[in-house]
């Protein structure tokens, strides 16, 4: 192969040209690489150009465009990683946004030009097509490299974004897949070297000549700084050349825009509440892993710049204080943030002092008020997986452990584990061994530790003296870090080890069995749940063996499971609950064996979490209480659970349609398994619109059912309200309804125990007379009238539990029968002379009134009068409208009825302004000549003479008092306020035949008992005289 020429105006490599991803050279007619470029390519990977140099007093030019032709990267993988939330090859990329797909689509049509490598340093314009109507934009792009990996990027198109924009990606997949085009030249350094004074000199005046505007006062500093013999640039050997590459102490790793990722991770916080923004994150977790998987150093550079806006958000210190729980989401996040970290720490092939970093940062987070605490306390150092034997550590580990156990349960934030998994290592002998081969046996091992089994009775490798989900995160952190292979062998020892233990307890299990039963569960052997855990060790196991698509061809036998499953026949606390696959299973055996199909699924329908939470026979409590033991699954978990238990039962009663046996079994699960009134009211509403289809008659059976688990829903909450509770009244109605009349009926008259009084009032008995509701129920006139009774009774019990809320509705339902309408309004009269407050007494006068009851109205705001007080200074309060219909309710009655309700109105308004309202109303015309008087008067009342008189007189001493209280107090702000007041009292003063000497004498007295308040007294004296 030709080596490239040492000089040369358009120097290019003559070697061959790189294409894809770690593909190589491409070796052009079967000859192998020139030793030049198969050494370049190793000292460009793993030496930085310094250090080339100052290895070797000399390096030929050739060498060196080798070197620096070689340090480009080499891959398209990393390009993509950079340049898209998740990875896949450029064939499987099918999102246009995506900035990998954008770059691909410009450099194959042609948009890349004009590109130039200069040393570490690669430049070259991007012509991209503008929108309809729009011009070409152009954009330039330069990239600087070192040791194949890009370490700065600068795009003309000001990208603001996590990863690379789509002209820098076009422009490196240029570099990669057209290597042999790019016009290569060595360091800058290197061609001014060549130069003589003059070359130099016609060099720089060209360059400041070309780009004056830009660099002309940066050209005039530096020219004085080196012109001056003792500045600081005259000092320093040499000069920087940006084309040169790093440093021997540069660090080597990728470009990464720190502050774009920490704005960005700041901003979907701020969006917490949105879908879209947990998605993101994750996303940017994913991003995390795929750069371990790669062992890209910028992994854990990615994950403290998050882990610090994490800890940024202001939610956690509101949290804090309020003591609240942060959100669902929010929680799930910070779990992926802490197994992450586990990850890091436990990386396999991580520097001594990288984790020593690690574990300082992380430490100190830990430290800070705002860490959250991880929910639940599950312990680190729960019990192990092994089924007999423990490791037995000595008595420094011991008090290391027990040191570590008392930090740990006073304050377990959610980088705890990520602490404690600083003390783990790989160095054991049988787990490396684990590692190394898939054919690993007892007799590799030679005599092992007696005290401590490696193997099963089958001669496959266990993995002892760890808890299950420690043992699970040695597997994740394997295959985050890019070790797939050694985390299924891991994975493979974990499960066999589940499987002893599993046989293990299945002998006890039998030994105890008769005991079992009749105890009605098996006892605790784990301290902390494993659904739900923040190190999701369940799941990590099966991405293990999933990914490695490895399923072993074993019959299980699932049903019955032993202790060890949600199918068991007793059941074991700690058993996974299994509904899911319970469902499909009975989907798939109902054609074949129902019954089988439905004892399986009955049996799965229990749950661990909740069942063995309540001792057998005692009411449950709420549900959330159960989960307060640090064995149980975390509050969001428990949700989807449940739901999933709910989807089981949905398929049942939907299958059992027509099947009474059947119905009624699953019924009784339901009631006892299910806690949530949700989920419960969920189901009714399912089973009741299976048991009714449009086309064919109803199912009786399965409606009783639906109607049974409504009532059960009524019960559940009737304590409890929840904002659904008014739809779940009027579906349970209307389910009655479909039933039929009886079942109407027995709802209506067992409402106490089901219903407030409100509901019952005004949804189950107006809703159960409707009209649609009759015409549904097709009644003669017999069975009609007593579903009239029915609803009149109810209505008239809810009216004397509750008159306050029901009285009204109890006399609206009422009013077609007589004696039902006078019980009503006889509850409304003992309930007045118990303390029913004057609002409500008000709004059932004022409907006696509107049926056409003035008399009864009239008793009515007589009794609401008598408990209303309203002050002198309450001008404004809820009552005065009230107070003024009363008041023309009784004019319009007559004189008698006027003369009784004056004392009532002195005694419980003393509000001055109202009293004298209500005189002038009085006064304007005679008394029952309204539509609803009976007695006719010949002219209006005075207000001189009985029984105006005593309201007239009231008024007057109202004014009085109220002048003289509003005085006491009074600022030069309200003088105004107060001359106009004492204008409203002169006018109700002039209604008296001596009122002009009563007011004169009453400013008299005011002014001398005021006479300090000499501004006031001159307003008074120019507006009254």
């Amino acid at each position: 192969m030709d080596a490239p020429a040492a000089k040369r105006s358009r120097g290019c490599p003559a070697g061959p040209e790189e294409r894809d991803a770690g593909a190589g050279a491409v070796r052009g007619r079967g000859r192998p690489e020139a030793l030049l470029d198969l050494s370049a390519k190793r000292v460009a990977e793993s030496w930085a150009f310094e250090q080339v140099e100052e290895r070797f007093s000399r390096v030929p030019e050739p060498v060196q465009k080798r070197i620096v032709f070689w340090s480009f990267p080499r891959s398209e993988r990393e390009i993509c990683m950079y340049s898209s939330l998740g990875y896949q090859p450029p064939e499987g990329e099918h999102d246009a946004r995506v900035p990998f797909t954008r770059g691909l689509h410009l450099l194959q049509s042609g948009a890349v030009d004009r590109v130039l490598q200069v040393g570490f340093h690669l430049s070259g314009n991007i012509r991209e097509p503008g929108g309809p109507g729009e011009p070409e934009r152009l954009y330039h792009v330069s990239i600087s490299f070192d040791r194949c990996k890009i370490t700065s990027v600068s795009c003309g198109c000001d990208n603001r974004d996590l990863f690379y924009c789509a002209h820098v990606v076009a422009l490196s997949l240029y570099r990669i897949r057209h290597a042999r085009q790019v016009e290569l030249r060595l360091p800058i350094s290197e061609t001014l070297s060549q130069m003589n004074r003059d070359q130099l000199q016609k060099f720089v005046q060209y360059l400041i000549s070309a780009h004056h505007t830009e660099v002309l006062p940066t050209a005039q500093r530096l020219a004085d700084e080196i012109l001056l013999l003792g500045s600081e640039i005259n000092l320093v050997h040499g000069a920087p050349d940006p084309t040169a590459g790093a440093g021997i102490e540069d660090a080597n790793c990728w470009h990464l825009d720190e502050e774009q990722i920490q704005e960005q991770v700041k901003q979907l916080l701020s969006n917490g509440g949105y879908y879209g923004a947990s998605q993101q994150l994750r996303s940017m977790f994913c991003k995390v892993r795929e750069m371990l998987r790669m062992r890209d150093s910028n992994g854990a550079r990615m994950l403290i710049l998050m882990t610090e806006q994490f800890l940024q958000d202001p939610r956690l210190a509101l949290w804090r204080q309020q003591g609240a729980g942060m959100t669902d989401k929010c929680r799930q996040l910070w779990d992926e943030l802490g197994a992450l970290w586990v990850c890091i720490i436990l990386s396999p092939h991580c520097k001594p002092e990288e984790r020593t970093s690690w574990l300082q940062l992380l430490s100190k987070w830990d430290k800070l008020d705002v860490c959250p605490l991880e929910e639940g306390n599950y312990s680190f150092d729960g019990p192990s997986l092994q089924p007999t034997v423990a490791l037995s550590p000595g008595p420094e580990e011991e008090e290391e452990d027990e040191e570590e156990v008392v930090a740990a349960g006073s304050r377990h934030t959610v980088f705890g584990r990520a602490l404690q998994a600083g003390s783990l290592h790989w160095s054991d002998a049988h787990l490396q061994r684990i590692l190394a081969s898939d054919s690993y046996g007892p007799s590799l091992t030679g005599n092992g530790d007696s005290d401590k089994p490696t193997f099963d009775p089958q001669g496959r490798p266990l993995w002892l003296g760890e808890p299950f989900p420690t043992a699970c995160a040695r597997v994740d952190t394997l295959r985050a870090h890019g070790y797939p292979r050694q985390a299924l062998r891991l994975a493979g020892a974990i499960v066999n080890t589940l499987r002893l233990q599993r046989r293990h307890q299945l002998e006890i299990y039998k030994q105890q069995k008769k005991e079992l039963l009749q105890k009605g569960s098996t006892c605790i052997t784990n301290m902390e749940g494993w659904v739900g855990h923040p190190l999701d060790p369940i799941g990590c196991l099966c991405r293990a063996l999933l990914e490695a698509c490895r399923l072993e061809e074993e019959t299980l036998a699932i049903y019955p499971g032993g202790p060890f499953s949600g199918f068991g026949e007793v059941l074991f606390r700690e058993s996974v609950p299994m509904h899911t696959c319970a469902r499909y299973l009975f989907t798939a055996l109902l054609p074949h064996d129902p019954d089988l199909a439905y004892r399986l699924a009955l049996r799965a329908m229990r749950l661990p979490v909740l069942e063995t939470a309540f001792p057998a026979g005692e009411p449950h409590g709420n549900p959330l209480d159960s989960i307060m033991s640090n064995r149980f699954p975390r509050w969001f978990i428990l949700g989807h659970l449940e739901t999933r238990q709910c989807e089981l039962a949905s398929a049942m009663l939907t299958a059992a349609k027509g099947d009474p046996k059947w119905l009624h079994a699953v019924l009784g699960s339901i009631q006892q398994n299910i806690h949530s009134p949700a989920l419960l009211f969920k189901l009714a509403q399912d089973a009741c619109k299976t048991a009714t289809p449009a086309s064919a008659p109803p199912d009786t059976t399965l409606l009783g059912i639906a109607l049974e688990l409504g009532l059960q829903v009524m019960r559940m909450t009737l304590n409890t309200m929840t904002w659904r509770r008014r739809e779940m009244v009027r579906w349970l109605v209307s389910c009655a309804t479909e039933i039929g009349p009886q079942a109407l009926m027995n709802v209506m008259q067992n409402w106490y125990s089901l219903f407030t009084p409100v509901e019952a009032a005004t949804i189950v008995a107006v809703t159960g007379t409707t009209h649609a509701t009759l015409l549904r129920l097709q009644l003669d006139a017999p069975r009609r009238e007593e579903l009239w009774a029915c609803a009149r009774t109810l209505a008239l019990q809810c009216a004397m539990k509750d008159p306050q809320n029901c009285a009204l509705p109890a006399l609206t339902l009422c009013e077609k029968n007589h004696a039902a309408f006078e019980a009503a309004y006889q509850i409304v009269l003992d309930a007045a002379a118990g303390g029913l407050g004057h609002a409500h007494l008000f709004t059932v006068a004022r409907y006696m009134e509107h049926r056409g009851l003035p008399l009864r109205a009239y008793k009515l705001a007589t009794l609401a009068l008598a408990q209303l007080s309203i002050a002198f200074n309450q001008d404004s309060h809820p009552a005065v409208n009230d107070v003024l219909w009363a008041c023309s309710l009784s004019h319009s009655l007559g004189r008698h009825e006027l003369s009784a309700i004056v004392p009532l109105i002195i005694r419980s308004i003393h509000c001055a302004p109202m009293l004298s309202d209500i005189l002038r109303r009085w006064t304007l015309s005679a008394p029952g000549l309204g539509p609803l008087g009976a007695r006719r008067a010949s002219k209006p009342l005075g207000a001189d003479r009985a029984p105006l008189c005593q309201l007239l007189d009231a008024a007057v001493a109202a004014y009085i008092t109220t002048s003289h209280s509003r005085l006491t107090h009074i600022s030069p702000r309200h003088y105004g306020d107060f001359i106009e007041f004492l204008g409203k009292a002169r006018e109700t003063f002039l209604l008296a035949p001596d009122g002009h000497l009563q007011f004169a004498q009453f400013l008299e007295n005011l002014k001398q008992t005021y006479k300090g308040k000499k501004k006031l007294m001159l307003l008074v004296r120019e507006r009254f005289g």
